[in-house]
């Protein structure tokens, strides 16, 4: 069925009151007139949408053992609207994923169906382009055991297959452009989707195997049959000048505005958009414990509800089977289901353009791939524990790193105050260390253990520049003295990603 004649069987409806998203809103001259991407009111719609499609592509997988559970599968393939989003060329598996299922899910900033009456219900604005600003790869393995959510921030610097290096989210708008002359916006929005999904399928090394992308009014429907989510933030917050998203701290239940005001602040936060990601994250993972939840597993007429509503406000591609793909989720729980952002090394400055650099490919590649890695097992413990050695049996060599002057001497003295042999004293190659090592060679753990034991949280190095027998203790600048703790380092951007977050954790967030 096509956008148009579904739209002729079922009329748009006005939002209830209750959904209003200019409820509430600030009155300041200029607030509906922001450009995409730059934080305008439409930012946050976008990722509210995107949650509630997640919600609902598994609120199939706990219906799909029963008749009705196929029945209701029947009904969204039959009403989805669907799109040519997967491309013949420039999707490609480098990165080994077995029989994992990738999908894209996009959040669109596009209003050109929305009627003016609709666009002024919704504070909407104008449409003011095709950038694509919420994009997450759904990550399931082939036992439909777990699901992975790994956001794409936005302004992620990224290559764009015939256009160079650009924002990730102008990947759509480019990609309308290889649409021919005179085609429907319906040819070019499927060009948008599959140079997006070209893109996507490069950074990550993964085949992207489906598509779903978010339309605006139905999924401020199926808020109404979610029936609110739980949030916990760790501070109150007030951001009413630009979002509007003004909560105590605590635990509280958000919805329509204010479930829009929440997932698009990024001022008055640590992070930016990054704690916005983070918001984004929790808010889907509260819907998808509420799909998941008895309120709607013994209510038949919510989850019909909820069916019909994914399923007017969903396009997919042409081959996504929404049963199919409910029976190879049916197994995941909230704590299966994990929440990260892609590896990246902090934001930039490209040309006065802010901008989020990405790892280095071999590093997004690794991640990709560990996504469907078995957990390695556990090393099985040493079944005798090393004897340990007195301070009197060890020599140090002390090398000063820190660029403060005479320390070496100073932990020196206070090494041989406390038993240990001291050998060479010295500078060392470089005085910028900022943490404090313990080199030693192979076979001398016991002695490292026990001058870190002395200096506490000092780093332990395998060396082979280290004489057996003989330990070099490099100070750095966290370095405090002999018997005292280093000083604690900063956390510094990290190619590493995020340490998962699952929907069943309801921790604050700030």
């Amino acid at each position: 069925m096509s956008r148009d004649d579904h739209d002729e069987q079922d009329p748009r409806r006005a939002l209830p009151p209750r959904l209003d998203p200019r409820a509430g809103r600030p009155s300041r001259s200029g607030a509906g007139s922001a450009a995409a991407g730059t934080g305008g009111p439409h930012d946050g719609r976008r990722l509210v949408w995107t949650g509630r499609v997640v919600a609902a592509l598994v609120s199939l997988a706990v219906l799909v053992t029963s008749g009705w559970g196929w029945y209701l599968g029947q009904v969204a393939d039959a009403t989805v609207n669907r799109t040519d989003a997967i491309p013949d060329s420039g999707n490609d598996e480098t990165v080994d994923t077995g029989e994992a299922m990738n999908l894209l899910l996009v959040g669109s900033d596009s209003r050109a169906d929305l009627t003016e009456e609709q666009l002024a219900e919704l504070n909407a604005g104008t449409d003011s382009g095709t950038n694509t600003d919420t994009m997450i790869l759904v990550h399931v393995p082939a036992d439909g055991s777990a699901a992975s959510f790994v956001s794409f921030p936005r302004d992620s610097y990224v290559d764009i297959p015939g256009y160079g290096e650009d924002k990730l989210n102008a990947a759509y708008a480019y990609g309308r452009r290889n649409a021919p002359d005179g085609a429907s916006e319906e040819a070019k929005n499927a060009q948008g989707a599959q140079l997006l999904v070209q893109t996507i399928s490069g950074l990550t090394g993964l085949r992207i195997d489906h598509y779903a992308e978010v339309d605006l009014l139905g999924f401020f429907e199926l808020s109404t049959v979610v029936g609110g989510v739980e949030v916990n933030l760790c501070n109150a917050v007030d951001d009413s000048y630009y979002s509007g998203a003004v909560f105590p701290a605590g635990v509280q239940t958000i919805s329509g505005a204010d479930a829009l005001k929440f997932v698009r602040q990024r001022h008055e936060l640590p992070n930016g958009d990054f704690d916005r990601i983070i918001r984004q994250q929790v808010f889907i993972g509260g819907v998808l414990r509420k799909m998941l939840s008895e309120d709607v597993l013994l209510d038949l007429g919510k989850q019909r509800e909820l069916v019909q509503a994914a399923s007017h406000a969903l396009t997919v591609d042409q081959n996504l089977n929404l049963l199919q793909l409910a029976q190879q989720m049916q197994s995941v729980t909230a704590g299966s289901i994990e929440f990260q952002t892609v590896p990246n090394v902090g934001t930039d400055d490209e040309d006065g353009m802010s901008i989020v650099r990405l790892a280095d490919e071999d590093s997004l590649h690794t991640f990709f791939a560990q996504l469907s890695a078995e957990p390695e097992e556990a090393a099985a413990p040493e079944t005798e524990a090393a004897d340990p050695v007195a301070p009197a049996d060890i020599t140090v060599d002390v090398y000063n790193g820190s660029g403060i002057g005479g320390l070496a001497a100073e932990a020196s003295t206070a090494l041989q105050s406390a038993g240990y042999g001291v050998g060479t004293t010295g500078n060392a190659d470089s005085s910028d260390y900022s943490a404090t090592e313990i080199r030693y060679a192979a076979g001398d753990e016991a002695l490292a253990a026990t001058l870190q034991a002395s200096i506490p949280g000092a780093a332990l190095t395998q060396s082979d520049d280290a004489t057996s027998g003989t330990l070099q203790l490099v100070l750095g600048s966290d370095f405090n003295g002999v018997g005292q703790p280093v000083t604690a380092q900063p956390v510094s951007p990290t190619t590493e990603a995020d340490t998962p977050r699952t929907a069943a954790d309801t921790t604050c967030i700030n």
